[in-house]
């Protein structure tokens, strides 16, 4: 493929979470179009599946929803931390759980139209409660544990609407994990 010519770029908005550039873009056949790229920080997710065969899910308020959403574990990578400390810390954080066990699940792009960021998801065997959660102020969290056996039929009812964990589970039953 042959990517496209950046002719002009300017940015319109940016913020701690978030920039949004318009471009002035040549497309291989002789096109020029105006196009509209999101830039913001790769992130990361945890699948975590305690000893007793649970996976540890977060349910908070999603603006862009306007409800709540139950979700795996998740936030933003911060400058100079892996993908993988990112996640044990956010595992920990959002939910008091913690793993020596982990592996690699899948690397994704969120939404490769217009977004360049990263989702980084992991999976958390033997996961067990070490302390109590710690979610950021902004943060409005309520763990909940749900049988690795129902987490697909959770999906398939639509009480799982977050499209990339959705994939995320659905590779981790695939492997045998969940």
């Amino acid at each position: 493929m042959i990517p496209w010519k950046v002719l002009e770029s300017k940015i319109l908005l940016e913020r701690k979470w978030l920039t949004i550039t318009e471009q002035r873009v040549a497309l291989p056949r002789a096109v020029e179009m105006e196009f509209h790229q999101v830039r913001s920080p790769d992130w990361t997710s945890v699948l975590a599946r305690t000893q007793t065969g649970d996976v540890v899910l977060v349910e908070q308020y999603r603006h862009g929803l306007g409800g709540s959403s139950l979700e795996l574990p998740a936030g933003v990578i911060d400058p100079g931390e892996s993908p993988l400390q990112a996640a044990k810390r956010e595992l920990l954080e959002e939910t008091g759980y913690s793993s020596d066990d982990w592996r690699v699940l899948q690397v994704v792009n969120t939404e490769p139209v217009r977004h360049t960021n990263r989702a980084h998801f992991f999976f958390a065997a033997n996961a067990e409660q070490t302390q109590e959660p710690t979610p950021m102020e902004d943060e409005n969290i309520v763990v909940r544990l749900s049988p690795a056996a129902a987490l697909l039929d959770s999906v398939d009812r639509g009480a799982i609407v977050h499209g990339v964990h959705v994939g995320a589970i659905l590779l981790a039953a695939r492997r045998g994990w969940i």
